[in-house]
């Protein structure tokens, strides 16, 4: 489990194949420290696990559903990585209840700026769509990042200055694609009332029609 509060900003150090698996090398900076062979850093929002830590680079191992489902296929040495190790009980839930699941893939529709904030326009897949609401949250590239708007395509974000610099959102150039990850509450809501009602997930919208009628 995680929050969206980016801990470090990593560099890929090296990319290699282990059998069908992408295997990862990142130097973290600032560097963490006592990394655990086995626990789990998410790496621009998807969840891995640490497979080797030699004090200075940790290496992960993706999986081909990894490569898949999230931009780790379009990643090259130089690039920049947003980290995140697991949240400990006890810390404080500063972001949001991030999973490290990626739900799909958004772009960049444009990026501009106001009075201070940075404003940028996601594309975003209808099956993600479907769960974001104003003011509500979403995890892009791992980032926790609340919801300013949202229409029939898309979202549009409003994002302070510490986090706009803090993470690898300022290399995000128009076009590019970013991980997205829904706030896994709406989903687990639609799960429970559809599970009522008998409807098939891929076949439903939430609506407030919906949710008032069974008591929301």
């Amino acid at each position: 489990m995680f929050t969206g509060l980016i801990e470090s900003i990593g560099t890929l150090s090296s990319v290699s194949r282990r059998g069908d698996n992408l295997v990862f090398a990142v130097r973290a900076d600032p560097a963490f420290e006592a990394l655990v062979i086995g626990e789990s850093i998410a790496l621009d929002g998807y969840c891995q696990t640490v497979v080797a830590f030699d004090g200075a680079v940790f290496e992960v191992e993706l999986s081909p559903e990894t490569v898949a489902r999230t931009t780790a296929g379009k990643r090259r040495v130089g690039d920049k990585l947003n980290l995140e190790r697991a949240l400990r009980l006890g810390d404080r839930l500063g972001g949001h209840m991030v999973a490290g699941h990626v739900d799909g893939v958004g772009a960049l529709r444009s990026i501009g700026e106001k009075g201070g904030f940075r404003v940028v326009g996601l594309d975003v897949p209808a099956e993600i769509l479907r769960y974001c609401v104003p003011k509500g949250s979403i995890a892009v590239d791992g980032v926790s990042l609340t919801i300013n708007a949202v229409s029939d395509t898309g979202i549009e974000l409003g994002i302070i200055p510490h986090t706009w610099i803090a993470t690898t959102l300022p290399g995000r150039r128009v076009g590019d694609a970013v991980n997205l990850e829904a706030d896994m509450i709406g989903k687990y809501i639609e799960r429970f009332l559809l599970a009522r009602t008998g409807e098939k997930s891929s076949q439903s919208r939430l609506t407030e029609d919906f949710l008032a009628k069974h008591g929301f």
